[in-house]
């Protein structure tokens, strides 16, 4: 077709000097503008379903990007102007982490809306492949710092599938962010499956160690928190995150509200895992009679500090006042295991304990998930749920009453 005779946003395809072919056309852009946008192609053909495309982008009116992305570009511009006004601390972490770690330096090059499903594929076999110590050596600056380990020195060790699992998933929102900003016409990550980690059931503990345990740690000045921890199954960051001003023990009930955790270095006061985490609490006789003494205790030590004392409104402090560090509980725990004997449980399995204990008694599982402050109910009965070898035994036995012979 001739000049002449080409409509206005028909595009043009001419062939250049390299040999290549050049597809051309004015197309709006996501700053309300239009913009000529150029696509190539080694035949006439390639170029012309490339301005075929184009158009049908434009026609369909989807903007193209206003300024050349990179996708380590928008990824920094997402972070900062997306993910860090909406998201807990401790999220925005490990969002940051994952771009700063592994999506930049394997992709951050990359223009934004050329990435392919195929990089997304090749950029996740890549962390499978690469040993942990070379993988956490990621640089676009020092690429040869991928080579830190020679195949016969490897440690061994590799990024954990739950790891590559949360790469994706940054990588996925971020341009699920960028398609509603039309920056891009569709989610390449959403293309590529990732298989999820396979996880590790949680040990509750049963009836006799649990009881066990509250026996050997009564008299700490911690036990109200670990009666807490069995008894409602609260979460580590939300028993220290605990303040007095959220008790009431009139009434008889404790609101969860806040969560203590250390994010770069430093403590922080946190909301809540998920909205379904705030939750208001009942509180049976014995925990308002733990609670009392705790505060008792509370009054004591304030009294011996004198001026010293740190008036932090936390509920379990260390004997100055402030705040109990995780770390510290954790360092608690270790030495509480060692004396009762129970190595290899994790402070996180007495919140399984508290639901299986529940659950064993009979208690509703959607009860059960609201005292929990589960999301889904299926969190409650999948992964927290556990029943005893005793109760496996217990539950068969009922069966000889319809097949036992006398």
């Amino acid at each position: 077709m001739s000049r002449r005779n080409r409509l206005n946003g028909e595009g043009t395809i001419t062939r250049r000097k390299d040999g290549r072919w050049e597809a051309a056309a004015y197309v709006p852009t996501s700053a309300g503008t239009f913009k000529r946008k150029r696509h190539y192609g080694r035949t006439r053909a390639e170029a012309h379903a490339k301005l075929v495309r184009m158009l049908e982008q434009a026609h369909r009116g989807i903007p193209v990007a206003d300024k050349a992305w990179t996708v380590g570009d928008y990824l920094t511009y997402w972070i900062e102007h997306v993910v860090a006004p909406r998201r807990r601390p401790k999220t925005l972490l490990a969002y940051e982490s994952a771009v700063r770690l592994y999506l930049v330096p394997l992709l951050g090059g990359k223009r934004l809306e050329r990435l392919a499903p195929r990089d997304v594929q090749a950029m996740l076999a890549r962390l499978r492949d690469l040993c942990l110590c070379c993988a956490r050596q990621l640089d676009v600056r020092r690429p040869e710092a991928e080579q830190c380990c020679s195949r016969d020195r490897c440690c061994g060790r590799h990024l954990s599938a739950r790891m590559v699992q949360l790469v994706h998933a940054v990588l996925r929102n971020a341009l699920q962010s960028a398609v509603r900003e039309e920056l891009v016409s569709r989610n390449v990550a959403k293309l590529v499956q990732v298989e999820g980690p396979s996880y590790a059931r949680g040990k509750g503990l049963d009836t006799v160690a649990a009881r066990e345990l509250l026996a050997t740690v009564r008299g700490d000045r911690l036990y109200a928190l670990y009666l807490l921890a069995v008894t409602l199954g609260l979460r580590k960051g939300e028993l220290l995150g605990l303040r007095w001003d959220v008790v009431d023990l009139d009434r008889g009930e404790l609101a969860v509200t806040r969560s203590l955790q250390r994010i770069n270095g430093e403590l922080v006061s946190a909301e809540p895992k998920t909205r379904h985490s705030r939750r208001t609490i009942p509180l049976p006789s014995f925990v308002r009679d733990a609670l009392r003494a705790r505060c008792e205790q509370q009054r004591q030590e304030r009294a011996e500090c004198g001026g010293e004392w740190m008036d932090s409104g936390h509920v379990f402090t260390t004997a100055v006042g402030s705040p109990v560090d995780p770390r510290n509980l954790n360092r608690h725990w270790y030495a509480l295991q060692k004396r009762t004997g129970l190595e290899g449980y994790r402070f996180h399995d007495l919140r399984h304990s508290f639901v299986s204990l529940l659950l064993d008694l009979g208690v509703a599982p959607h009860i059960v998930r609201e005292i929990a402050g589960h999301s889904d109910l299926q969190v409650t009965l999948g992964i927290y749920a556990h029943a005893s070898p005793e109760e496996k035994r217990k539950a068969l036995t009922q069966l000889s009453d319809l097949f036992g012979t006398g």
